[in-house]
C-alpha cells in the first residue's frame, strides 16, 4: 500500500498545486466515496437544485423507500455534506454549501494570482444529463 505522501501531485511550475492537510485529504476522500454512489449523487443534485427537500419528496424523486433514502441521508449528514432541519413531522435537508464549497475550493489551483471560484450550484443548474 502506498503512503499518504504519494497523494500529493508533483509541482510542475505551470501553476501552484494546493497544499492539502491530511484532514482535508481524508474529508475529500470521504466525500468522493459517498458521491460515487448514484443515489447519493442524485440526492446532492436534487438538493442543490431545490435548495431544500424533505425525505418524502426525495423518496418520490428517487423512487426508493424511506428507509433506503434515510440511510443515504444519514451517511451524507455525518460526512457534513448536508444538514437537516425539522419542521413538524418532516425532516428537510439542504446542502451545507459553505462546507462543500470549501472542500471543492481546496482542490482549486491558483492561476494568475486568482483563486477560481467553484460554484457547485451553478454546475448543477447547467447539468443536462437528467
Amino acid at each position: 500500500m502506498k503512503s499518504d505522501a504519494t497523494l500529493a501531485p508533483p509541482r510542475t511550475g505551470k501553476g501552484e498545486v494546493p497544499d492539502l492537510s491530511d484532514q482535508m485529504v481524508n474529508e475529500l476522500c470521504q466525500v468522493f466515496k459517498l458521491l460515487a454512489d448514484e443515489t447519493r449523487l442524485r440526492i446532492l443534485l436534487y438538493l442543490s437544485q431545490e435548495k431544500e427537500l424533505n425525505v418524502t419528496e426525495l423518496c418520490e424523486r428517487l423512487t426508493q423507500s424511506q428507509p433506503a433514502v434515510s440511510h443515504h441521508l444519514a451517511l451524507m449528514r455525518v460526512a457534513g455534506i448536508i444538514e437537516p432541519r425539522r419542521d413538524g413531522k418532516h425532516n428537510y435537508y439542504s446542502v451545507r454549501e459553505e462546507h462543500f464549497h470549501e472542500l471543492m475550493r481546496s482542490l482549486s489551483v491558483t492561476r494568475g494570482g486568482k483563486n477560481p471560484q467553484l460554484r457547485f450550484h451553478d454546475f448543477v443548474l447547467s447539468y443536462e444529463g437528467q
